[in-house]
C-alpha cells in the first residue's frame, strides 16, 4: 500500500501521469480561455491602412507651424470622409479634410486634429466650410500606421498562449476564424453511497442528496474540462468496480467521491488496485487525507473523499492541476499571497492544513485573511463564502491574530503572477 505523500509530491505524481490531449480546431469564438496549440499568423497587415484615431480634420501638420491662439491658421474643408470611404482628391494648399475615425487616412495629409479644438469660422464644419487652427499639430498625430500592431505572415498568438476575449477579437481582424486547441478532457463524476438520492428527491430518513456530484462537476468545468455526471454507485465492490471500469474506457479522466478511507464500505482502494495500478492513497493535507490516484487502462482515477471541503481542497489543489495540463496549459498553482491572520488560530494535526477563509485588505492596505469559524469538512456554504484558503504548515504550532500565513487564491487564474 502506498505510504502517506506531500502535496507537493502528490501532485507531481499526479501531473506525471497527464499529457496534452489531442489537437482539435474550433470555432475562434470557442477558443476564448483555451491554449492554442500553434502559432496563429495575420492574413494582413493590422491595420490594412493608416487611419484616423478620431473625428477631426485631416492636415498637413507643416501648414499649420505657425498656429498659435494670437493667429489661427484657417483652411477650408474640401471634403469628408466617412469609415469605409476612400478620398482619392488631391488636398491643396489652405485646405484640409474632414475626417472620421478609422476612416483611411488622405495620401496628401499627414496628421489629424481632434475636432473638439478646431473652431468653425464659416459653415458647419463640413465640406464648404472654413475652420481655424490655434495650435500646431504633430506629423502622424492621431494616426494609427497600417501595420501598427501586426505585419501580414507575423504570429499573433503563440503556441501555448491562452486566448483571452479581447484576443478573439484580434485573431478575428488577423482572418483566423478556427483555431487548434488541445481537447478539453471529458472527466467521469460518480458519486458513491448508498445513503444518496438525487438532488430532485426529497431525502427519507438516512439518505441525504448527492450534492459532491454537482460540486465536482462544476470544478472540472471551472477548470475547462467537459464534466459528465454518472449515476450514483452503491456501496458494493462490485458495483463501484462497474463503474469506474466503464468510465475507464470512456473518459479521459475519473473522478470519485466517497469510499476513500479504510471502512467496511470503502472499495475506491481495493477497486482501483485490481482493475489498474493503485499510485498513491493519503496525502499530508486536512482536509483531505484520503486521496486515491491509480490507473485504470491508461486513464487516471482519482478517488476523493465524501466529505465536501476534503474532496474540494482535493480536487483544487491536485486533480484541477492535472485537467490544466491536458489542454496545454503551462501554469499549474494558484497565485498566493501572505497575509496577516485576523485572529488566533490554535493547530492541534500536524498536517498542513487548508483553512478556508475571507481576504481583504485593512485600513493600511495590509492583506489580513479571516479564516471561517466553522472549519468542519462537511460543509459546503462556507466555501462558497471563501475566496482563499489560509495554510497552516505541517506541525503543531499554533498561530497567533497577526502572525502571516500563506494564502491560495480560490478566484484569481493560474496564469496570474503576484
Amino acid at each position: 500500500m502506498p505510504e502517506m505523500i506531500s502535496l507537493e509530491e502528490a501532485r507531481a505524481l499526479v501531473l506525471s501521469h497527464a499529457a496534452p490531449l489531442p489537437v482539435e480546431t474550433v470555432p475562434v469564438l470557442e477558443a476564448v480561455g483555451r491554449v492554442a496549440a500553434a502559432d496563429l499568423k495575420s492574413d494582413i497587415d493590422i491595420s490594412p491602412f493608416a487611419h484616423s484615431a478620431m473625428d477631426g480634420f485631416a492636415v498637413r501638420a507643416a501648414e499649420l507651424a505657425e498656429a498659435s491662439q494670437e493667429a489661427p491658421v484657417e483652411l477650408d474643408v474640401v471634403a469628408e470622409i466617412a469609415a469605409g470611404d476612400v478620398f482619392e482628391g488631391s488636398i491643396e494648399a489652405g485646405q484640409c479634410v474632414r475626417i472620421m475615425t478609422g476612416a483611411p487616412m488622405p495620401d496628401d495629409a499627414d496628421s489629424v486634429v481632434k475636432y473638439e479644438i478646431v473652431d468653425v469660422v464659416t459653415g458647419d464644419g463640413k465640406p464648404g466650410s472654413r475652420v481655424a487652427f490655434s495650435a500646431p499639430t504633430a506629423v502622424r498625430s492621431n494616426v494609427r500606421e497600417a501595420g501598427e500592431e501586426a505585419k501580414a505572415g507575423e504570429t499573433v498568438v503563440s503556441k501555448g498562449e491562452v486566448i483571452g476575449s479581447a484576443g478573439v477579437g484580434f485573431l478575428a481582424g488577423c482572418g483566423i476564424v478556427e483555431v487548434p486547441t488541445h481537447r478539453r478532457p471529458r472527466v467521469a463524476v460518480i458519486s458513491i453511497g448508498s445513503e444518496l438520492v438525487d438532488p430532485t428527491v426529497v431525502p427519507t430518513p438516512g439518505k441525504i442528496r448527492n450534492s459532491n456530484s454537482y460540486a465536482l462537476a462544476a470544478c472540472a468545468q471551472a477548470a475547462g474540462a467537459v464534466p459528465v455526471i454518472l449515476p450514483i454507485v452503491e456501496d458494493t465492490k462490485e458495483a463501484l468496480a462497474a463503474a469506474v471500469s466503464a468510465a475507464a474506457d470512456a473518459y479521459d479522466f475519473v473522478v470519485t467521491s466517497g469510499g476513500a478511507s479504510n471502512g467496511d464500505f470503502d472499495f475506491i482502494k481495493p477497486v482501483v488496485s485490481e482493475l489498474g495500478e493503485l499510485l498513491m492513497t493519503t496525502v499530508n493535507i486536512r482536509p483531505g487525507k484520503a486521496q486515491t490516484f491509480g490507473i485504470v487502462r491508461g486513464t487516471p482515477v482519482f478517488g476523493l473523499p465524501g466529505n465536501p471541503a476534503a474532496a474540494y481542497v482535493g480536487f483544487e489543489m491536485i486533480i484541477r492541476p492535472a485537467l490544466r495540463k491536458m489542454q496545454g496549459y503551462a501554469h499549474f498553482e494558484r497565485p498566493s499571497v501572505m497575509a496577516k491572520l485576523s485572529r488566533d488560530v490554535k493547530k492541534k494535526d500536524p498536517r498542513r492544513i487548508f483553512l478556508r477563509g475571507t481576504l481583504y485588505k485593512n485600513d493600511e492596505g495590509e492583506y489580513v485573511v479571516a479564516p471561517a469559524k466553522n472549519q468542519s469538512s462537511g460543509l459546503f456554504g462556507v466555501i462558497q463564502r471563501s475566496n482563499c484558503m489560509a495554510i497552516l504548515p505541517e506541525g503543531l504550532d499554533s498561530r497567533t491574530a497577526g502572525s502571516l500565513v500563506q494564502c491560495v487564491l480560490l478566484d484569481v487564474s493560474e496564469e496570474v503572477s503576484l
